[in-house]
């Protein structure tokens, strides 16, 4: 049975100055993010990608068999689409040359926030994946979470966990 990717919205470009909650998973849901190099090799990818694409990141986290994000447009040309397409295309290149494995699901599943919604509210939800988990007792235990615009103390301090 083939499933339909999640539908993005009609009459939304998906560019400029937005927020949004991202989450792509791994191929087969396999447990992939387990070790330190893979998980910065995609990291890296994450940030340079986010850099020439024009998106910050302001909170991540790669879960065994996912990765969320909460990102914004720095840009009037930000393409929201155009980022996670390039960034699952060159991870999933470097990837595959070095694990020799499929990286990605198709598609991935994304919330656009809207102007009064909280976003230190989706950055708390992200860090706090792991927690509910049950991968680790405390977040600021958890390796493979991080923010590209604020320490990982200061973006800890500012949702108060």
């Amino acid at each position: 049975m083939t499933r339909k990717p999640p539908p993005r919205l009609r009459c939304f470009d998906y560019t400029g100055f937005r927020r949004y909650f991202l989450t792509i998973c791994t191929h087969h849901r396999a447990r992939v993010f387990i070790e330190d190099d893979r998980v910065a090799m995609i990291t890296a990818q994450l940030t340079r990608i986010a850099a020439a694409e024009r998106f910050s990141v302001t909170a991540y986290c790669l879960m065994p068999d996912h990765i969320h994000g909460l990102v914004e447009g720095q840009h009037d040309a930000a393409d929201f689409r155009k980022f996670v397409r390039m960034f699952k295309q060159q991870s999933s290149f470097h990837w595959k040359r070095t694990c020799g494995a499929t990286l990605w699901q198709r598609s991935y599943f994304e919330h656009v926030l809207r102007d009064d919604e909280d976003g230190l509210r989706v950055a708390k939800y992200i860090l706090e994946n792991p927690l509910r988990a049950g991968l680790v007792a405390r977040v600021e235990d958890y390796p493979y979470l991080g923010s590209m615009t604020l320490t990982v103390r200061d973006l800890l301090y500012s949702i108060q966990l």
